[in-house]
């Protein structure tokens, strides 16, 4: 009997050994079960080659030509990733939706003696449960929102915090994006891969806890945060972290490394505002850029383009906040201030 999952943390605990996704390798890029490792049956142009065939020939040489591809790439996978596994190994296998390309495989798996299963639906069943979770049901916790202007160190504390035992939410983690222009860290995964990420960070969470979370817009890089937890943010008390610009411009430096080390990319992030800012401040930053000076430019960024611009989305905010104050955001400062944060969640959560 295939299993059918209740919530969407089911699978990886089902109590098999191995979660075997068999779609072609970009299905799985796209997103994909936790834990699961990816054994496709059809890679990306045999897929394709099935289904134009389905379409254009007929179902019946679709399934003929599926057939034959799915048992030599299952007889590549049992004489490679699948050679030592014991009688006592036991699968738990999923493809897209239908079961034809699972079962296939479940099958053959079956037929050597091996306890496989199946999950009932599919990936897409199961990515029904963290839609669930994210788009139709309330965000369970009770959320603390750390804001403050670029530069503040709002993401060295939110790591700070937890350290100290404080629940965090690392919404700019989960989406490997800093949050601006300058925020790129690697390549950002999918909508659906974020979403994943991000609805087994929350259900990793202890809803009895108030839980501390990095003021985002509804969008980082290009992932875009699910309206539950936007609504969330919103609505939630704030503490908003202050500083002098001297301040956080060298905390800035001291955090993009990556940009500094790269002055093409620098100098072609820069020219992207060029249609918010005349020419003459592109220039100024292009030139301060150029000859390192650091210091200038970031001051000149935050003061001509970051803050104004956060300062009119927290004109738009219903809730007001509690404003802490450093003067400096060196490990010392960053610690004080991520102690203070810690006591303002301990009072948020009954006791």
């Amino acid at each position: 009997m295939a299993i059918v999952p209740s919530e969407f943390f089911d699978l990886p605990h089902a109590g098999f050994d191995t979660l075997i996704d068999v779609r072609a390798p970009a299905e799985f890029a796209e997103d994909h079960i936790p834990s699961a490792i990816n054994l496709p049956v059809l890679s990306d142009e045999e897929r394709a080659r099935v289904g134009t065939m389905y379409k254009q020939v007929s179902p019946f040489d679709a399934r003929k030509l599926g057939a034959a591809l799915v048992a030599a790439n299952a007889a590549r996978h049992l004489q490679g990733p699948l050679a030592d596994m014991q009688g006592g190994w036991k699968p738990l296998v999923y493809c897209w939706r239908g079961g034809q390309r699972s079962g296939s495989f479940a099958t053959i798996l079956g037929q050597i003696g091996w306890r496989v299963d199946t999950v009932a639906g599919g990936y897409k069943a199961w990515r029904s449960k963290v839609v669930d979770a994210l788009y139709h049901m309330p965000f369970p916790l009770r959320a603390l929102v750390l804001d403050g202007n670029t530069g503040a160190g709002k993401t060295v504390i939110l790591q700070m915090l937890a350290a100290r035992g404080v629940q965090v939410l690392d919404l700019e983690g989960l989406a490997q994006h800093r949050g601006s222009l300058f925020g790129a860290v690697g390549v950002q995964p999918s909508q659906k891969a974020f979403e994943t990420a991000l609805a087994y960070a929350i259900a990793a969470l202890d809803p009895l806890r108030a839980v501390v979370i990095e003021a985002e817009s509804s969008k980082i890089g290009n992932c875009r945060l699910p309206a539950s937890i936007w609504k969330a943010m919103q609505a939630a008390p704030r503490v908003f972290i202050e500083a002098p610009a001297p301040a956080r411009a060298a905390h800035l430096i001291a955090a993009y490394p990556d940009m500094i080390a790269d002055s093409a990319r620098l100098m072609g992030i820069i020219e992207m505002l060029r249609a918010a800012h005349p020419a003459d401040q592109i220039a100024q930053w292009q030139a301060q850029a150029a000859a390192g000076q650091y210091m200038d430019l970031a001051t000149g960024l935050m003061q001509a383009h970051y803050d104004p611009r956060y300062a009119k989305h927290r004109a738009r905010q219903a809730q007001g906040a509690q404003v802490l104050r450093a003067a400096q955001l060196d490990a010392a400062g960053l610690e004080a201030l991520a102690g203070q944060i810690a006591a303002v969640v301990a009072a948020l959560t009954p006791q």
